[in-house]
């Protein structure tokens, strides 16, 4: 007997329905399935293509939108997790295993960004984000070191589950945050005045102040979904209308209004781990979730970063 599939839209708040996130596609295209533990997407605008990671398998897979294949782009990667664009275009890879940051340079040459902090080596990197200055923010859970399934089991050095920033210009890795049982997905508000991390093991969303020099304050909660135990925030991501979207596991995909308020949902049948906008109108919302990775072409678009150094968001 096969399970029934959950309903792709759920509406918990009217200001989803009036919002127009639940206009688009009726059902999740599947682009690829064969995953032991998908994480990461990137849509690489330049090349119309994704790149997503398999944890387990140790590998980084392509999918190319122009013709739907999909082929390796990195095998023995690392056990990469997070992936992110810095502001060149070039890709920066959470690569768990290794335990550190890296950059993948244009002519394919990697460079460590970050692995270790104060002598120490990181745990395992886990998700990334770039501000408009460079800077390049990562979370640092255990999840790499707790077994060998992901990554390689050891102790960690730091004692601790933080968040770190890369200074742009000497390379100085700062903790920045050290108030989480598991940190994971992190985003910038447009403005980037306020960092948005997720603490998977609480099952919440902080919302944090940012100030000139780099450093955080005001840490506060901003949602809670432990009135959804199966939810288990991961990673999230902004549309252009100021509502977060964060990838919750066994729960879908959850939008949340700029208030905080859940206001719906995605049903997918798998535990979802990553989502990241793209396609050339940036409303095609990818879904890395277990085996599969999906899409669904929507009538929300992500956020465009409008912080100081940003150029539009374009296939430029």
């Amino acid at each position: 007997m096969t399970s029934e599939r959950p309903a792709l839209y759920e509406m918990l708040d009217d200001r989803f329905r009036t919002g127009r996130c639940m206009n688009g596609d009726g059902e999740l295209e599947v682009l690829y399935t064969g995953c032991r533990w998908a994480e990461g997407p990137i849509y690489l605008p330049a090349w119309r293509q994704l790149i997503w990671s398999d944890i387990p398998n140790d590998r980084m897979l392509r999918w190319d939108e122009e013709t739907g294949a999909v082929g390796i782009f990195r095998r023995s990667a690392g056990h990469t997790n997070g992936n992110t664009l810095d502001r060149e275009g070039r890709l920066i890879t959470c690569e768990q295993g290794n335990r550190r940051v890296t950059r993948t340079e244009h002519d394919g040459t990697v460079t460590v960004s970050a692995d270790h902090w104060e002598g120490k080596r990181l745990n395992s990197p886990n998700d990334a984000t770039v501000k408009s200055d460079g800077s390049i923010w990562f979370s640092d859970p255990d999840f790499g070191i707790t077994s060998d399934y992901e990554g390689y089991r050891a102790e960690s050095e730091i004692g601790s589950n933080n968040v770190y920033r890369v200074d742009p210009d000497t390379g100085e890795v700062r903790l920045v945050a050290d108030c989480f049982d598991a940190p994971n997905g992190l985003v910038f508000s447009a403005d980037e005045r306020q960092l948005f991390v997720s603490d998977t093991r609480a099952n919440r969303v902080r919302v944090f102040d940012v100030r000139e020099d780099g450093t955080l304050f005001d840490g506060e909660v901003f949602a809670d979904a432990g009135a959804r135990p199966d939810a288990r925030s991961d990673n999230l991501r902004f549309d252009d209308g100021g509502r977060l979207w964060v990838a919750a596991m066994n729960d879908g995909v959850h939008c949340y209004a700029p208030d905080g308020t859940l206001i719906g949902r995605l049903g997918v049948p798998e535990a979802v781990a990553n989502i990241s906008w793209g396609g050339a109108k940036r409303n095609r919302l990818f879904i890395a979730a277990e085996t599969s990775l999906y899409s669904l072409v929507m009538a929300v678009t992500g956020a465009h970063p409008t912080g100081p150094g940003h150029r539009p968001w374009s296939m430029a």
